[in-house]
């Protein structure tokens, strides 16, 4: 008889289910599960070597604008310190210098006023000729200065313009300048000098 197949009796393959939620031993639960997400994260691209020199070159810009600033700062500080100082010396040349003009206008008439005193020989009409001619130089050069007199016989008596030396009975309107003992003067229409005057007052007053 011939020999029959032996069939070998295979036993079934059960998986313990435990074993599988169960870790290896020596790991606590959820570290094996953060050593298997480590595992799978790639790492981070390392960074162009790029990055570093353009950084370093968007300084270098940086530093060279700012010390172009700070030039330009510098020149316009020393620029206006300069305007400042010639500003204060053109005004104390002004003050030092602003009779200049007028003191020139004078000479003249102080050169008229020699040249009569000089004549040993002329009459006393020519020196007073003379002395005209020399009050008319002086009156051009006081127009001239804007400085005007204040000569105001017959007018009312005005205190800002006028300084009354005494009140004088007369027929004249009370109030009235009726004599100026010393005219006044004013220049640009300021008074530097009042004028003295006698004003008139009533009669009966």
């Amino acid at each position: 008889m011939p020999d029959e197949p032996q069939f070998t009796r295979e036993e079934p393959f059960f998986r313990d289910p435990d074993s599988e939620s169960n870790p290896p031993q020596g790991t606590e639960p959820g570290e094996a599960d953060a050593i298997e997400s480590q595992s799978e994260t790639p790492a981070p691209p390392a960074p162009p070597a790029t990055d570093a020199a353009s950084a370093q070159a968007q300084l270098d810009e940086a530093e060279r604008k700012a010390a172009e600033h700070r030039d330009a700062w510098l020149r316009a500080k020393a620029e206006v310190e300069n305007v400042r100082k010639r500003a204060q010396i053109d005004v104390a040349n002004a003050h030092k210098y602003a009779l200049e003009g007028f003191a020139s206008d004078l000479l003249p008439v102080k050169d008229s006023l020699e040249a009569t005193l000089a004549a040993e020989k002329g009459t006393l009409e020519a020196l007073r000729s003379g002395v005209e001619l020399t009050l008319k130089q002086l009156e051009s050069v006081f127009e001239k200065a804007s400085l005007k007199e204040i000569n105001p016989v017959g007018e009312k008596f005005d205190p800002h313009r006028h300084q009354a030396i005494s009140l004088l009975p007369s027929d004249k309107e009370p109030n009235t300048v009726i004599n100026v003992l010393q005219k006044g003067y004013l220049l640009n229409d300021r008074v530097i000098r009042p004028a003295l005057v006698t004003v008139a007052k009533g009669r009966d007053a």
